[in-house]
Parts: structure tokens; sequence; C-alpha cells
């Protein structure tokens, strides 16, 4: 059976920094071959350094990346992506700045070849709050944040650190269950959009800080029970972003934990995989001992 494709849908309206994420993305692939799917170019100007060749419908980039329009036709474009050889580790799709990242999240669960990564929406700390109160904006704005898992706070060098704080606090007003985390200029660690790592072969990071964010890496000894441990990292109290691994479960079957913010998905997987998980959280937020406790007790 061919492990489905991670599929993470980008959202947010328009000057959030979805390009700049995107661009970020990619000059940060490490190896992964990243695929970047856009309603089309000119919506999504690439950086000229990365691009190696280009067509009418396709940008191929340096490291094995590539960008597609799409158009109309979505679910094409997805399918097209699966059939490749090599196919992508991850997919992208970049959703323009009235759309709704929810909806198209929830198409690619009705693809057998995906699997939904996580809906990650951009929040533009100088305007997110206005364009919220807006008589035009407003409902769309709102629907975007509602429907993330990830809320990256974009544009937070713009704003003093006490607005950075309101801003903060007003999201999670509004999406409760989503990861709030602030970005100066789109750098934000692939890990923390993506997931960790990007294919699940992909090996899990050592531990280490990266600016913002840090990560701990959990040998996971003897069989466990990995829904409790995936409800335990999702729910928020252990402050984790970003989550994934692999456990050995009662019964000797493997499954694969991903979580983004306050959603968590369980799997069954084929293949030799360390039993590690790595959980990723904001620098200082981690709850390292609890996490211990947990990977321990379940």
């Amino acid at each position: 059976m061919t492990t489905p494709l991670p599929a993470t849908v980008i959202g947010g309206y328009l000057g959030a920094g979805k390009t700049t994420l995107v661009n970020q993305l990619l000059r940060h692939a490490d190896g992964q071959r990243l695929a970047i799917l856009v309603n089309e170019f000119g919506a999504l100007p690439i950086d000229e350094d990365l691009i190696e060749a280009q067509s009418d419908d396709l940008i191929s980039i340096a490291g094995g990346c590539i960008c597609c329009s799409f158009g109309s036709d979505l679910t094409a474009a997805l399918i097209d992506l699966a059939a490749l050889d090599p196919r992508p580790d991850h997919v992208v799709i970049e959703s323009s700045g009235v759309a709704m990242p929810g909806a198209i999240g929830a198409s690619i669960g009705l693809l057998e070849d995906y699997a939904l990564a996580g809906v990650v929406v951009l929040a533009d700390a100088e305007t997110v709050r206005s364009h919220a109160r807006d008589e035009y904006l407003g409902d769309t704005t709102l629907r975007q944040l509602r429907d993330a898992h990830v809320i990256i706070q974009s544009k937070t060098d713009l704003v003093s650190a006490d607005e950075a704080a309101a801003v903060s606090d007003w999201l999670n007003t509004v999406n409760p269950k989503a990861a709030v985390v602030a970005a100066v200029h789109g750098q934000v660690p692939n890990a923390v959009v993506l997931g960790s790592g990007a294919s699940p072969r992909t090996a899990v990071p050592s531990e280490h800080s990266d600016g913002a964010f840090e990560s701990r890496v959990y040998r996971v000894d003897g069989p466990r029970d990995a829904s409790r441990i995936a409800e335990a990292l999702s729910s928020g109290g252990y402050g984790v972003v970003r989550g994934k691994g692999f456990v050995e479960c009662h019964g000797g079957e493997t499954q694969l934990i991903q979580t983004v913010g306050a959603r968590a998905t369980v799997a069954p997987y084929q293949g030799e995989v360390p039993f590690e998980v790595v959980c990723i959280g904001l620098r200082g937020q981690l709850d390292t001992a609890g996490l211990a406790a947990v990977f321990a007790a379940h």
C-alpha cells in the first residue's frame, strides 16, 4: 500500500505574508521534495534565484522542489502530483486570500492518495483585528482563522511588543484550539509548518533550538497506547505546536502519530522506523518533564 502524501494548506487574507512563507519553505527544504500548488503563478512570485526552469504550468526549483498552477481544478492537479515518479514528499497548497482553507483541507480528505497534515493560516499582526471588524472583510477573515490548526502571527516586527502580545491573546480567543506562533519576515522552521519531516521516512531531528522554537525527541520503548499519547500531545497542556513520530502498540503494530495544534491523527504504518516522537514548541514553553512522563506512562 502506498503511503498517503501529506498535504498542508496555507491560508490567510491578502497581504498576510503567504508568499514570503512559501519562499522560505523552498529555501529550507533540506532535500525534501516539496510541491507547491497555487491558483496562478502571478499570485505567487517565487524568488528568481530558486528557479531552475519554467514552463507554462510548472516551475522547477533547485533541490527537487516544484511549483504548479492548478487554475480551477485542484483535484486534478493533486491526482497528477500523486502519479509523479518520484513523488513529492509533501504538497503545500497556497490558497487565495479570499478562499476558505478549511474547505480545501476537507477536500484533501476525500482523496485516497493524500492525508491532511494541517491547515496553517497567517495573520498580519498590523491589520488582522481591523480586518476582522471590517463590514466586508470580517466574516472571511474570522472564518479563515477558525479553520486553522496553526496560526502564524506575521509581521510582528512592524508592531510593538505589547501590540504583538495583545494580537496573540485575541487570536487565542478567536480560535482556542489553534497553536499561535509569531514570525518575523516569514521565519518559521519548516517543521512547524509542515510537521517534523516532510515524509514519514524522514528521520526526526535531534534536540535543538531554532530561534523562537525548540524540539525534543522522545524514545518510546515498549508497547504504548498511541491514541492516548496523541491526545496528550494535542491537549495544549505540554506546549506542543507540532508532534510526529512512531510508536509500537500493543499487538506489535506500528502507529504513526501526528499532531498539529489541537488536531491529532493516528494511523498504521508499514516499514522499519525508529520508535521515537519529536515534539516542537515555542522555546521555553515545552513541558519536557511532563512530556517524558507521558511517554513513560502510556
